[in-house]
């Protein structure tokens, strides 16, 4: 696994409308070995103290703030952000290689990996069209994959679907991390680009992302216990599809 995981295979994401309140979910995952992901939403109201609380309860932490403007503007957000402790941020690759560069500077030498978002699972093929983004998730999510790595991003953000193309191009050292998790089973939600936990870790994943399956599940514990058991078998299994 590259160092930028730090043992963290899985990450819970912490919502609005998870139906429970964070310190109810929190509870049960304590001693599991799970991170856990932040959003702007709780980030907006709670601020960098929620990072700082769950990092001193031992929860590693990806700070979800997809940070995207002039690379001046988001070179100080990084760094006021690396200051709360998080062990993942993440910026949007399309805010452009000196944005990254920026990105990356301001994190050296903090602990924090930087990760760049890529195409978001919410969105699909005719999303981008429309956007005018021609090349389709998975020729986007390369170019944009490419295009952090020689920026000096640590890793990048990308569906389950580009996984194993983003690794290829990429590398072994280079950080995937998947959301748009689904266990067999599990309702889509608003994720267009999806994989059980087992397929995402074949493809090339170092680390998932799973939000409502485990945050809204009637036991959270068993639930991402499952999921854990699921990516640990694949980890064994040694196979790969790149």
């Amino acid at each position: 696994m590259p160092s930028g995981c730090s043992g963290t295979r899985l990450y819970i994401a912490l919502t609005s409308d998870m139906g429970r309140t964070p310190a109810e979910l929190l509870a049960p995952l304590r001693g599991l070995g799970v991170g856990i992901k932040i959003g702007l939403e709780l980030f907006a109201g709670r601020g960098p103290d929620i990072v700082r609380e769950l990092s001193g309860e031992g929860f590693p932490v990806f700070l979800d703030l997809k940070l995207h403007d002039i690379p001046h503007t988001v070179e100080g957000a990084v760094r006021a952000a690396c200051a709360s402790g998080p062990a993942l941020l993440n910026v949007h690759a399309s805010g452009g290689a000196a944005m990254m560069k920026a990105a990356a500077s301001a994190a050296s030498g903090t602990g924090v990996r930087m990760l760049a978002v890529t195409v978001l699972t919410s969105l699909g093929a005719p999303d981008l069209e429309r956007m005018g983004w021609s090349l389709g998730p998975g020729g986007t999510v390369v170019r944009l994959a490419g295009m952090a790595a020689e920026s000096g991003m640590d890793g990048v953000v990308c569906s389950p679907e580009e996984a194993s193309a983003v690794r290829s191009a990429t590398g072994p050292g280079f950080l995937v991390v998947t959301p748009g998790i689904r266990p067999s089973g599990s309702d889509r939600g608003d994720q267009a680009r999806i994989a059980t936990p087992e397929a995402a870790i074949r493809a090339g994943a170092d680390a998932l992302v799973v939000g409502r399956p485990v945050s809204g599940a009637p036991d959270p514990r068993a639930a991402a216990s499952a999921i854990l058991e699921e990516i640990e078998a694949a980890v064994a299994s040694g196979v790969r599809s790149f």
